[in-house]
């Protein structure tokens, strides 16, 4: 198979993800309350732009099924608002809840929000580390020809990913999970510091679904 025919193949099974998940995420009436018992380490769940906390509920599943106590933060306009703004609503979740040793596993923007909470003095000491699968953490060019202030945000010139990207302090602390081929963010989610794990296959959100992630998960909460 050519490198186009192999990434075409890859963007049709990643939006067949996206749409069944959205649809699911979109009817499902679990009550995430129960999936917050557990004596593991505690997961604290960061989805991506326009995604609710059903979208990754396959990965919260199955880490509440090994033990951990998964908590969901409610994010601003399901995670439209500006990055600090949510960054400071997981730093009160933190508190309010009073966990610590936390790990944060993100999708997408997630990642910049986990990043970005992880450099306040009110939420880095109850931080562990974080998972991020597919965040954008240098910026997607595709970005400044989206429509709506959200999404152009998500530019590699956006003052808040070049701030972010001057931060590193805490990436030796952050696994960022990416495929060979992301259709959402061609420059990669490579960050310098981190501990890089690039898939043998591509996608922006059927990866949320690859044991790797959970391996990884599981390498740095257990």
């Amino acid at each position: 198979m050519s490198r186009l025919a192999q990434r075409a193949a890859w963007w049709v099974r990643d939006y067949a993800y996206a749409a069944v998940w959205q649809l699911r995420a979109a009817v499902d009436r679990t009550d995430p309350v129960p999936l917050e018992a557990g004596a593991g380490t505690p997961i604290v769940i960061l989805p991506g732009v326009y995604e609710t906390w059903r979208f990754l509920q396959p990965l919260i599943v199955a880490l509440h099924a090994r033990g951990h106590p998964v908590h969901v933060v409610a994010l601003a306009r399901r995670n439209g608002a500006p990055v600090a703004e949510l960054a400071g609503l997981v730093a009160e979740e933190l508190r309010e809840r009073d966990l610590h040793d936390v790990v944060l596993v993100a999708h997408s923007k997630g990642g910049l929000v986990g990043k970005a909470a992880m450099l306040r003095r009110d939420a880095a000491g109850r931080i562990r580390g974080m998972v991020a699968v597919a965040a954008p953490f240098g910026g997607s060019r595709y970005a400044r020809l989206m429509w709506g202030r959200t999404l152009r945000s998500l530019s590699p010139t956006d003052a808040t990913i070049r701030a972010l990207s001057h931060e590193t302090a805490v990436n030796a602390r952050i696994v960022s999970v990416y495929g060979r081929f992301d259709p959402h963010i061609p420059e990669g989610s490579m960050l310098p510091g981190a501990k890089n794990v690039e898939l043998d296959t591509g996608g922006h959100f059927r990866i949320l679904a690859h044991p790797r992630v959970m391996a990884e998960v599981a390498a740095l909460a257990e």
